[in-house]
């Protein structure tokens, strides 16, 4: 949850931890600060609120050094306030630690500590760390960081500077990410890639156990037992300018905006132009693994979950596999009937989502195969499967997902084709068909982005509602939950996502003339039931907005606001009726004066339970 940003190097390190915070603040901005060693001597700075919170502080009272670490806080234990803000220190102000994570014995390493005569200033997990360090320091700041956290259980990436060793930054993580770039003659550390790619595009990501030196000339990583491990450098791709704003008022409303051509580099070299074939060389499946497969099961958190829904309705068209979706916090703590035949698929964006992780591990230790969907290369979850499909989105900075979302549609639809070419359940005059439509969609996408001003007024009309429903049918009704999902989190609205026809089962006495109910009339079967879902809300007093692909006269009749998004397949229409909700929600935010890139509570990526 929290970020984490480190420097060392021949240059003044506060510049660089400030910018590199500013990049980490989707992560957590309840508080933020910063530690620098200057002449041997530790200097901290932090304060409750956001960076620019610390900037101002550090105007009034600047601190030096070449080495350095920050934090911007999302916080778990202790509420947000000056004391809980990290860095902590140890009793004697010498060893600074910062934390992303949680430690779940920290109570009782805590009442061990202070029977030991060690004095808390703090309500936070983290702190204990910094004094089991302090306890186990024997001359050597890496064996004291490595004995302590030996000590600790829970998830961690902690960076530790001290004055008992000047010239270094120690680092460690379990379950929490920690990445380490390499510039000229400097080195960094942090919890995401977008916040370094300014400097280098050079990264090691630290696995689970192991703990790493990073002094002005080198890098060195250990197991905490004290064995060397060689690490490897990967080169990052990413541009650095698509890590920033390019003129739009918020990141939510750029990432939006950049779906046409995220999905067009999801698709890019995984389709055969003439052919239309699909190459997934990645997924490390044989096709007599592929035809083994007698069930799936999609697991994820949040937005994940609603692709994994569409996913288990995509699966069993067009592969013919029983599949299901399940919530990976709760299927990890379950007793999941899974084995060799199952297939895993875990979807993610951050590929460090905790819940998730464990999942993959649980699915891992019953022996079935594990692939994942994700759009960070290199991250923990994307390392633990047997095979992975990048989305290719691109860094995702607002905390509200977006155009990861589309392109997890856009690798899921394209899965379920592969399966049932190779299953034999799917002819290739069909194939051809549902990858030509694919080929399309790109386009129909930005055609849907050019109704931005209807949708502005709409969302002009809607900012002082309370309470909002969304209905669907078929696939829609993973589009509802996604819609009102993104209400919640950006504007603070409640909404509720339901299947068109459980409205009648309870859902149906909450609509009045003061609620409006989202409705997604999409061509297909379904469409008169959806037709008598809107009679019934109007019969009501309701409001209804309806996301149509044809301006049915009954339907313009009935609907109090029409958001029209061009003709696909039914089995795309998901991905493009998910864009104007996407904005519908970002303007309803914009209205209310929300923080629509860092809502209240929320952080980008869930490291923590």
């Amino acid at each position: 949850m929290c970020g984490i940003f480190g420097y060392i190097g021949d240059k003044e390190a506060l510049p660089f931890l400030l910018e590199g915070l500013k990049k980490l603040e989707y992560r957590g901005y309840d508080s933020a600060g910063v530690a620098t060693l200057d002449k041997g001597k530790v200097f901290i700075s932090k304060c409750l609120g956001k960076i620019v919170d610390l900037e101002e502080l550090l105007r009034q009272k600047p601190i030096g050094g070449a080495i350095g670490i920050g934090h911007t806080r999302w916080a778990t234990h202790g509420r947000p306030s000056h004391i809980n803000s990290h860095p902590h220190e140890d009793c004697s102000g010498k060893i600074v630690v910062v934390h992303n994570g949680i430690i779940e014995n920290y109570l009782e390493l805590r009442r061990a500590l202070a029977d030991n005569g060690h004095k808390f200033t703090s309500t936070t997990d983290t702190e204990v760390i910094a004094h089991l360090i302090e306890d186990n320091m024997d001359g050597s700041l890496l064996k004291a960081v490595s004995k302590a956290l030996s000590q600790v259980k829970g998830s961690y990436a902690i960076a530790v500077i001290s004055e008992h060793e000047p010239g270094k930054i120690v680092i460690a993580r379990h379950g929490s990410p920690l990445i380490v770039g390499f510039g000229e003659k400097e080195s960094f550390v942090s919890s995401d890639i977008p916040a370094m790619l300014k400097y280098t595009g050079r990264i090691v990501h630290l696995e689970n156990g192991e703990i790493g030196e990073i002094t002005d000339k080198k890098f060195r990583a250990f197991n905490l037992d004290g064995r060397a491990v060689n690490k490897k450098v990967e080169l990052v791709s990413w541009d650095p300018e698509s890590a920033e704003k390019g003129g739009y008022s918020h990141f939510m409303l750029k990432e939006i905006h950049e779906q046409p051509n995220a999905i067009r580099k999801t698709i890019a070299g995984r389709i055969e132009a003439e052919s239309h074939k699909i190459h997934f060389d990645e997924l490390n499946l044989t096709d007599e693994e592929i035809r083994n497969v007698n069930r799936v099961v999609f697991t994820a958190c949040g937005t994940s979950w609603h692709a994994g829904l569409v996913g288990e309705y995509l699966f069993e068209q067009y592969a013919k596999l029983p599949a299901e979706v399940e919530y990976a916090a709760e299927f990890r703590y379950r007793h999941p009937i899974i084995d060799e035949k199952t297939l895993v698929i875990a979807i993610t964006q951050s590929g460090e989502t905790a819940d998730t992780l464990g999942a993959v591990w649980e699915a891992k230790a019953q022996n079935a195969k594990v692939i994942s969907i994700c759009n960070v290369v290199g991250s923990s979850i994307a390392r633990e499967s047997h095979g992975v499909v990048y989305t290719n989105a691109g860094p995702e900075i607002g905390v509200a997902s977006t155009k990861a979302f589309t392109t997890q549609l856009t690798v899921i639809y394209l899965l379920a084709i592969l399966f049932g070419k190779r299953r034999g359940v799917i002819s290739d005059s069909e194939a051809v068909k549902l990858i030509g439509d694919l080929i399309e969609l790109p386009q129909k996408i930005e055609e849907a982005l050019r109704e931005e001003k209807v949708i502005e007024k709409i969302a002009e009309k809607l900012g002082k509602v309370t309470n909002a429903l969304y209905l669907g049918r078929g696939k829609g009704f993973p589009i509802a939950l996604e819609g009102a999902l993104k209400l919640k989190e950006v504007s603070y609205i409640h909404a509720e996502g339901y299947p068109a026809a459980e409205m009648k089962h309870g859902p149906i006495a909450l609509i009045d003339k003061k609620m409006p109910v989202v409705v997604l009339a999409l061509a297909g079967r379904r469409y008169d039931k959806i037709l008598g879902n809107v009679e019934e809300v109007k019969a009501r007093g309701g409001i209804v907005i309806a996301i149509a692909s044809d301006r049915d006269s009954a339907l313009t009749e009935k609907a109090d606001e029409l958001i029209i998004i061009p003709k696909t397949s039914e089995a795309l229409s998901p991905i493009l009726a998910v864009v104007p909700l996407q904005l519908l929600a970002y303007y309803i935010a914009v209205k209310r004066g929300c923080h629509v890139d860092q809502p209240r509570n929320l952080a980008k990526s869930v490291t923590v339970e």
